[in-house]
């Protein structure tokens, strides 16, 4: 019978398969790429054709069809085709003698191992994962503004695929390395590795000044669901932004399921070099000062504490149209979250505060401090997420070479000339009443951040002196109120110094403690605590960090409604819970965490039922290795994805990648000491006729080089390459051509200073010509194949 008429192009063998597929018989099942892999052991084939699994499968194809083998490649053209496509570097006149002299039958095994233990091979290998996180140094749009430490993550890459960093680990630090119980420090300088994977979410386009701020918000949610379901799971859930998929199973509901993980999600500079070390430091500051209270607490006599100095609750009657934000002059944050080192978890209510002797002076008062240790150590105080309903927000702040900023829908790249009112600079030693004008924002999600330090349009800076307080925030109408005195919990009648010393105050406990100091009735003069006091300023100094990269934090869970035909100004009434994809999750899909679920996110991509996660990345390798993948669309599994050429290979693949350790390495040098790695070009005599695209893999496929493959062997050949790892990215050269806003004022280096194409600056308004020319992509999207 004739094939079906059809605007696909199907090749040959594409069509056989259709048309067994209707003889059996049109029995429904789901798509394969949602039936789960099994492992079916291949018929073994003839010793001399099959050095394993992967020759048999596709040996039994070849034959099947009529097709001829092709013999095994020579030597020159296997180091060549093995070292290009692990390093991305051509072989050097010394490893080429090696290799041809060593007449051994390990020799190739042992080429390969060579070549996969060099450290060319993560950065050939990071390279091709940057293609599908759309990476770039810059945002884009009109001045291509810089992504704060956007080189951090590239150099994350390179180290993780040359440790072997198993699969599993490296898609739980992209989705949720921030919030993992057992970080992964890197064993040569203790840097937190975990964290930086997060960057892979802010590595978008930005625009500084959007009119629409929530349609941005849902533009830029947008691209992160895109690039994720692609990167992971191989899917095109972002077309399910405006009404059902149309042609996979993915409902609206589960895009905005998807959606509230995004949005509940906070983006932020980090602090990149963090160690283990300062984090164990930290633990012990937090313990000696609990040390320091106890032995206070045990040299006062209880009943020295007038209770006569307490002062009784005071009834307010507010007169002033406002609600309170938050209030930090009781004992803790008020619900508010403190990220980083430099808030701690509580106000610096009853903190005891020291002359230059040692003897004890007073309890500090309650607020929110970025000093609650020292200056110049990183932090954020963030608010709960809240609908601006006032025309103002006050916060009555101070401090030194700090900011406080509004952030309306998640939008970061505040800057004039619209939002430029939305970070204000805190420089002042005196209390002082910040007011931001909101008016224009009325109904929009919101919330509060108090940085030390600045952000400006190019960098996180923070100065050793920079700090910032905080007492309380409030959204008001008219004036700035005249009555916000704090309302003590006043069913503690009987306060004890034991209750201060256990981190339990009450502005009235302090205040009491700070009468019964001043009138003696409690000693100031504590004997050994010098010691106590020394050891953990010495801890303190270790906490300062100024190198940055911009991550994520998280925040406050927030369901979404859906956007009615895609469109932020038409929700529904109903929300969707955050979840994953109801046709992968096999229980109830919606996540239960109250924050934003990325961790829950990362265990349903990896949950064993989960039939895409090992084949998608088995299909990466594959790509890479063969210039196509077993499935041609490696971004795309669903019903509009080309079918498998192998299905049977790619589920054998699937399973033992993930049975096995989810190493990467191995299962490269598993396909590639395969004999079908190994052939030779030369097709066969009827190979044109019978698969002339030669999906059924009877010869190796030809393959151009990438534009970086072209540009480090060009530096690599002329002896010129300089081999030196890691770091900020050289500047890109400009030609005169290149012009416009967010120029540089200063080219780069013709010859990019003779350093790695990877190493080179990725500036999304001045992208390097000879890459384009050469097929590296534009990032705006996920591209895992060129």
């Amino acid at each position: 019978m004739p094939p079906p008429e059809t605007n696909l192009k199907l090749t040959q063998y594409e069509i056989e398969v259709l048309r067994k597929w209707i003889d059996q018989g049109a029995e429904w099942k789901p798509h394969w790429a949602f039936i789960a892999p099994t492992k079916t052991e291949p018929e073994s084939m003839d010793s001399d054709l099959s050095y394993n699994q992967i020759d048999d499968f596709v040996l039994s194809k070849v034959l099947e069809n009529g097709l001829e083998p092709a013999k095994k490649a020579d030597k020159n053209v296997l180091i060549r085709r093995v070292s290009y496509i692990l390093t991305g570097l051509p072989p050097t006149i010394e490893e080429l003698n090696k290799f041809i002299a060593d007449q051994s039958e390990e020799a190739f095994e042992k080429m390969v191992d060579y070549y996969l233990n060099s450290s060319g091979f993560g950065e050939r290998w990071a390279r091709h994962w940057l293609d599908i996180v759309r990476y770039a140094e810059t945002r884009g749009h009109e001045f291509d503004y810089p992504i704060i430490g956007a080189w951090r993550y590239r150099d994350y890459l390179i180290r993780a695929f040359n440790d072997d960093l198993p699969y599993d680990q490296f898609v739980k630090e992209h989705l949720a390395g921030d919030l993992l119980d057992l970080i992964r420090w890197n064993p040569d300088n203790g840097i937190n590795e975990s964290q930086i994977g997060t960057a892979f979410y802010v590595l978008g386009e930005g625009t500084h000044s959007p009119v629409d701020i929530k349609k941005d918000e849902a533009d830029r949610i947008d691209n992160m669901i895109d690039v994720t379901t692609k990167a992971f799971q191989g899917l095109t859930v972002s077309c399910a932004r405006c009404h059902d998929h149309k042609f996979d199973p993915i409902p609206t509901s589960d895009y905005y399921a998807l959606y509230g993980v995004m949005e509940s999600s906070r983006f932020s500079a980090k602090p990149a070099n963090i160690t283990y070390e300062v984090v164990n430091n930290y633990d012990e500051i937090q313990s000696l000062k609990n040390d320091i209270r106890s032995q206070i607490a045990n040299n006062w006599n209880t009943n020295k504490l007038a209770l006569e100095d307490i002062d009784e609750p005071k009834a307010t009657d507010s007169i002033s149209d406002y609600n309170v934000i938050g209030d930090f002059r009781g004992q803790d944050l008020d619900g508010w979250k403190s990220d980083g080192f430099a808030f701690g978890d509580n106000s610096t209510l009853g903190e005891p505060e020291f002359d230059a002797k040692g003897n004890l002076v007073a309890l500090s008062e309650g607020k929110a401090s970025s000093r609650l240790f020292s200056t110049g150590i990183y932090g954020a105080l963030r608010s709960p997420n809240f609908i601006i309903e006032k025309d103002y927000i006050g916060v009555l702040a101070k401090g030194s070479k700090s900011a406080i900023r509004i952030i309306i829908d998640n939008f970061q790249l505040i800057q004039n000339p619209i939002y430029g009112r939305l970070l204000k600079n805190v420089n002042n030693e005196e209390w002082d009443s910040l007011r931001f004008e909101l008016a224009d924002w009325k109904g929009h999600k919101a919330y509060i951040e108090i940085l030390p330090g600045v952000s400006d349009r190019h960098h996180y800076k923070l100065p050793t002196d920079a700090y910032v307080e905080a007492q309380y925030a409030i959204g008001f109408n008219g004036d700035w109120p005249k009555d916000l005195e704090y309302m003590p919990d006043s069913k503690n009648t009987n306060p004890q110094v034991s209750d201060w010393s256990s981190f339990k105050s009450t502005p009235q406990l302090v205040s009491a403690i700070n009468q019964s100091l001043k009138a003696g009735r409690l000693k100031s003069n504590v004997t050994n605590l010098n010691e106590s006091i020394s050891k953990k300023n010495q801890l303190i100094s270790t906490l300062v960090d100024t190198t940055f990269f911009v991550g994520i934090d998280e925040g406050f869970g927030i369901n979404s409604p859906v956007f009615v035909r895609g469109s932020h100004t038409d929700v529904t009434e109903e929300k969707i819970p955050r979840g994953f994809l109801s046709a992968i999750t096999q229980d109830d899909p919606a996540f239960k965490s109250s924050g934003s679920g990325r961790m829950e996110l990362a265990e349903s991509i990896l949950d064993e039922n989960n039939p895409l996660t090992s084949r998608v990345m088995v299909n990466r390798i594959w790509h890479h290795l063969f210039g196509k993948g077993i499935v041609e669309t490696v971004d795309n599994f669903g019903l509009q994805g080309k079918l498998p050429s192998h299905p049977e290979m790619l589920d054998y693949l699937a399973v033992k990648f993930q049975k096995e350790g989810w190493s990467i390495k191995s299962m490269i040098k598993f396909i590639v000491m395969s004999n079908t790695f190994q052939s030779s070009t030369t097709a066969g005599l009827n190979t044109q006729s019978i698969d002339p695209n030669n999906l059924l893999l009877s010869h190796f496929p030809v393959r151009r080089l990438e534009a970086e493959a072209i540009w480090d062997g060009l530096l690599a050949s002329s002896g010129r390459l300089d081999s030196e790892m890691y770091g900020e990215p050289i500047p890109v050269y400009l030609t005169e051509f290149m012009q416009g806003r967010g120029r540089p004022s200063d080219s780069g280096p013709l010859d990019g200073d003779g350093r790695r194409s990877i190493y080179q600056n990725v500036r999304r308004n001045f992208l390097q010509p000879m890459m384009l020319t050469f097929d590296r992509p534009i990032p705006f999207a996920a591209f895992g194949k060129r």
